[in-house]
């Protein structure tokens, strides 16, 4: 069973940056390919970044060049480095692993709110 538990969200003011983390107990995690997804209020869930096992990154159109993706294996630990934040960046972000997503497979998420 694999388990998520996503950190590191809060409030910042736009153009400032987080980074966020999340904890992964999934056995083999060095195998998936592992993914950031964020839902804002009254949207559906959308993936914004994804790495590879082998550490190949790809981006939504909205976070490149923003947003950085990033993981360690011996940690099972996967990160999101998210500068010039925008108002619209607002939302609940989640990882998982895009392979081994279902119903019961998403953590409680960690809010991120951009606003002055």
């Amino acid at each position: 069973q694999v388990h998520f538990v996503e950190s590191g969200g809060g409030l910042v003011q736009p153009g400032g940056s987080l980074r966020l983390s999340c904890a992964a107990s999934l056995s083999r995690f060095s195998i998936y390919t592992m993914g950031w997804y964020r839902q804002a209020p009254g949207k559906q869930r959308e993936l914004v970044a994804t790495n590879t096992n082998v550490g190949w990154t790809n981006y939504a159109d909205s976070v490149k060049g923003r947003f950085t993706i990033s993981r360690d294996n011996a940690k099972s630990t996967v990160y999101l480095q998210m500068n010039s934040l925008k108002p619209e960046d607002t939302a609940v972000y989640y990882c998982n692993a895009p392979a081994l997503v279902t119903t019961d497979s998403w953590g409680q998420g960690t809010q991120v709110t951009v606003s002055s």
